[in-house]
Order: C-alpha cells, then structure tokens, then sequence
C-alpha cells in the first residue's frame, strides 16, 4: 500500500485513495464492486493486506467481500452471518459492522435484523453470538430509523476477552469473557424517548469508538448526548456541553491521544442535517471537557448535508490525518489533526464509510 490509503465505501461502490506520507495529493480509483453499498471495513491486524468489506446490493442481497492485496481485486465469498431460520426475523437485512481480533484470527460480524456472530476461519463461515443475541433484555430492542442493527464491536488489543458492543436501539454491551456472557453497559445515558430517562438497556446509540491505545476510554454518540466512559463502559458521563445539539453520528479519536475526540453534531431527528447548514467538525482535547470548532476550510453555510456513522476516520500518522464523507459524496481531509481541511474528492455517491490504513 502507499504510505496513506483511505477506503471510501459509498452507495454505489468502494473507492479507494492513496498518497504519500505528506497527504498533500491523493490519486484514487474504483469503484470496486461497483453497485453495492459498501457499508463497512475492517482490515486485518495481523496482515493488513487483508480487507474485508460488507456489502449490500438491492437484488443481491448482503455479502462479505475479502481482498487479500490490499484492495487490488476483491472476491465475494458464500457465507454471510444471519439468524438461524426460525430463531426471529432470519432475513439478512444488511451486515453493518466487521472487526478483527488483535492477532487477525477471529472476525465479528454486526447486522441487521441486530445481531452478533463470529468466524474463526476467515469468513468462510460464521457462527451466532447467542449469548447476546438470545440476552435477557431483548424485548427492549426495537428498530431505529436508521433500521435495526448491531453496528459497533471493538476488541480490546490488551485484553482480548473485553469485547464491546453498540445496537440501535438496544444500547452498548460489554462481555469480559470472550462473548460467553454479556452486560448492558449504559449507566448515566440518557433516553429522552423511551419513558425511563436512565433505562438499563434500549438506548438507541449511534456510534461507538474505543481509544487504542487506551481501550478503557471509550466514546459514544447516542440520540441524545455525547458520552465519555473512563473505565470500560462500566459507566458514562455526559460530555454533550459545548456542542451546539446532542444529536449526531460521526465521532472517532486521536489514536495517541486519548483526551482528543472529534466530533460533527447534527440538528436532531427530524432535520438530521448539520446544525444551521454550517459544515463543522468540534475537537476536544480534554476528553469532552471543553469544545471548539476546528473547521477552516470547510463550507460555512448551505451545507445540508449529513455524515455517518462509519464516515470519519483517523490515522495513526504524526501529525494525526481526520477524513470524513458527506452524504453529498465529498471528501474531506485534514493533515494537521483538523487544524485545517482540504476536499480531496467530490460528486461521489453518497459516503457510507472511511477508513484510513
């Protein structure tokens, strides 16, 4: 790979860019797999010439598809993790999320109708996460908007068996053995819709993200509020002051700074635009203590748009490089921790997902 690629997953396929360490140009080709939505990557850890994506076609259905150079050619393999026929709504709405175990040999797989399952042999096949998908608090889940899935799973790199989860809307879940048992994790999260305003489960969170480098904190954006846990989901605390609403998708950290986070807020649920049409991106530096708009370069009004949840990236360069696409199917970039920002690709189809290797 060249010393920066960025994997661009849109409605109508995967494009993929590449620039040297300065990230000052980028060249870019695709689209791969062209007529899917490209909904989600993960790319091995153990061997990052593996990638795998998950794709959605309106006649073909869900697949996983699997590179193993780098994104060169891609190949669509037979099995796709789904509900046991009979179980509940067995039909493959979508495959939301993937991700890896630190030494590359187990996948997760999150999907719509919402459910955990994992592979132990590369995605050839998949197996049900019962444990989470039968839990006692399932009858609190109920579809969001954006349809019912299970969309965030990170592993921690130290500790392997602490695997965290997020649902819309179901709320994040934590297992501390592996996936053989798991526990909502949403205390001090808000609910505004549902009629506890502190349930213990149901919450319709829209992203979850875990700082590498420190898996303890982690970082959610729910339907209402911004939240910032300090001892591995155990508990929250509501860092939304600042922000201009509590509404929102994107959100993603400083892979070696723990206390950065940025974060792009949206007008609510029913605009579901960027507040007052002003295309901004606030950073905290003191872990959601305090925020400020980091936006130069960006556009300043009628900017309608969206971005979501999968659609911001960082990379782990110094200074760190920000990337996030629009639902306008534009792509932004910033080379000095969002200081600054550049569009480095335009009139794409609608950005699903980015991510930076």
């Amino acid at each position: 790979m060249a010393a920066q690629t960025l994997f661009v997953g849109t409605q109508k396929g995967l494009f993929r860019l590449r620039s040297d360490a300065d990230r000052a140009h980028w060249s870019m080709d695709g689209p791969h797999m062209p007529g899917y939505e490209i909904i989600h990557l993960c790319v091995s850890p153990a061997d990052p010439s593996i990638v795998y994506a998950a794709a959605r076609h309106s006649v073909w259905g869900a697949h996983v598809y699997r590179s193993t150079d780098g994104g060169d050619s891609w190949d669509a393999l037979e099995a796709a993790p789904h509900h046991p026929p009979g179980t509940r709504p067995s039909s493959l709405k979508a495959i939301w999320f993937l991700a890896a175990s630190p030494d590359g040999t187990r996948l997760y797989a999150g999907i719509d109708p919402a459910g955990l399952f994992t592979s132990e042999d590369g995605a050839a096949s998949w197996a049900a996460v019962e444990s989470l998908n039968d839990h006692p608090t399932r009858d609190t889940w109920e579809p969001a908007k954006g349809g019912f899935s299970l969309h965030s799973i990170y592993v921690d790199p130290r500790e392997p068996s602490n695997v965290y989860c997020g649902i819309s809307a179901g709320g994040v879940y934590r297992s501390t053995d592996g996936g053989a048992s798991w526990s909502p994790a949403n205390q001090g999260v808000r609910a505004e819709n549902l009629p506890n305003r502190y349930p213990e489960s149901g919450h319709n969170v829209h992203r979850l993200v875990m700082h590498p480098g420190r898996p303890e904190r982690l970082y959610r954006q729910c339907y209402n509020g911004t939240y910032r846990s300090d001892d591995g989901a155990r508990s929250w605390t509501e860092i939304t002051e600042g922000l201009p609403g509590d509404f929102g998708y994107a959100i993603t950290v400083h892979p070696g700074e723990p206390d950065t986070v940025f974060q792009i807020p949206e007008s609510g649920a029913h605009l579901r635009t960027v507040v007052d049409g002003r295309l901004r991106v606030f950073v905290s530096r003191d872990a959601g203590a305090s925020w400020a708009s980091c936006s130069d370069g960006l556009p300043r009004e009628n900017a309608w748009i969206t971005v979501l949840r999968e659609a911001m990236d960082t990379d782990d360069q110094d200074p760190c490089g920000v990337y996030f696409g629009t639902s306008g199917g534009h792509l932004f970039a910033s080379r000095d921790e969002a200081g600054s920002w550049q569009q480095v690709a335009g009139y794409l189809p609608r950005i699903l997902c980015v991510r930076a290797v």
